[in-house]
């Protein structure tokens, strides 16, 4: 029998899961509007970025994946533990799922560049080039702490290296459809995070 406390921790991991629900809605609604690819990446680059994330994501919300060092707690299974982690959550989904919404037909999970491509400076992309990259982080380490063990910590550093490396390519893509411009907007603007990356 779980007490109060046990009972709270678990209502607010279903609400960590439930706001990942919400971002793979969006994400599959929003797939349906985008323009046509005019250039892609090849199978064999996407490999590698498209393994570790997996991975990644496979380490964080499977609570069957936790043998070993991987099983280890870093912080406790307490309610305002877990809650901070829903916070950083639904922070990092509402960055990602803004910044989606102000790409929106320039999106593609596959690097390219899209007919019609523009350079989105509004909105998230304002204050960062790969917002959805920075919420989506924001929201797997909130998810992270919120499960407590290491192996979500080890899942996020994959994730984190896997769109590093995407973002790499995106920028070599749009450096060599735009240029001087985006050569500015990567001056101006920082990567993944405000003012530091």
């Amino acid at each position: 029998m779980y007490d109060a406390s046990h009972t709270a921790y678990l209502n607010i991991l279903r609400c960590i899961g439930a706001a990942w629900i919400a971002v793979v809605i969006v994400w599959l609604a929003g797939a349906v509007f985008t323009k046509r690819t005019a250039r892609a990446q090849s199978p064999g680059s996407r490999l590698l970025h498209l393994v570790l994330a997996a991975t990644g994501f496979t380490l964080v919300f499977r609570p069957d994946v936790n043998f070993g060092l991987l099983g280890w707690r870093f912080i406790a299974d307490s309610p305002p533990v877990a809650l901070a982690g829903l916070g950083l959550t639904v922070a990092g989904v509402a960055v990602a799922v803004w910044a989606r919404v102000i790409l929106g037909a320039n999106w593609s999970a596959v690097v390219t560049i899209k007919q019609d491509h523009q350079i989105v400076r509004r909105g998230p992309y304002a204050v960062v080039r790969h917002p959805i990259y920075s919420g989506g982080l924001l929201a797997l380490f909130g998810t992270a702490i919120a499960f407590g063990e290491v192996r979500g910590l080890l899942g996020f550093v994959l994730v984190f290296i896997a769109w590093g490396m995407k973002s790499r390519l995106e920028e070599s893509f749009l450096e060599g459809q735009f240029g001087a411009d985006y050569a500015r907007y990567k001056r101006e603007v920082k990567g993944l995070i405000p003012f530091v990356l």
